[in-house]
């Protein structure tokens, strides 16, 4: 019992301090995102507060809380990562708005949906067109100038 009891302790001081970390601070985001539903629901009857007010006041608390304890200091607690937030906690936003899409109203807006989609592709590949050409543009004056002053070179 005391040789597992050892094994388990060894691999619990060879998990890395950075691992560590992440998962205390993903933890506490989900701990404080729970009490945001959770008070943003018992608060729902409420006129004067619903659920972004109370994500933001519990975000103000949070961030206060932080800056007392570390002293002012710069906390590298809660390190926001656009991967995690991107892979995690976009694609459930992304599929909650379009499960509660009324049928009626997509079909209704169906046309106009696709002119943005269309329009939105287009000014974006052009934009993305004139920035590479632009870019190819500057480096092919500069060896536009290379080859036209070969004088000062001598020929191989």
């Amino acid at each position: 019992m005391d040789q597992a009891i050892s094994s388990v302790v060894r691999k619990l001081q060879m998990v890395n301090t950075s691992d560590h970390n992440s998962v205390v601070s993903i933890n506490i985001f989900v701990a404080l995102l729970c009490a945001s539903i959770v008070i943003g629901h018992l608060l729902e009857e409420s006129r004067w507060t619903n659920e972004s007010i109370t994500a933001l006041l519990i975000g103000v608390c949070a961030g206060v809380i932080i800056l007392l304890t570390t002293g002012g200091k710069s906390s590298h607690l809660f390190v926001f990562s656009e991967d995690l937030f991107f892979i995690y906690v976009l694609p459930p936003i992304i599929f909650n708005a379009g499960f509660q899409v009324k049928k009626k109203q997509f079909f209704r807006n169906f046309i106009t949906i696709m002119l943005f989609g269309a329009i939105g592709t287009l000014v974006s590949c052009t934009i993305i067109s004139l920035a590479i050409g632009a870019i190819f543009a500057a480096t092919d004056s500069v060896c536009t100038l290379q080859v036209l002053n070969q004088d000062d070179t001598p020929l191989l």
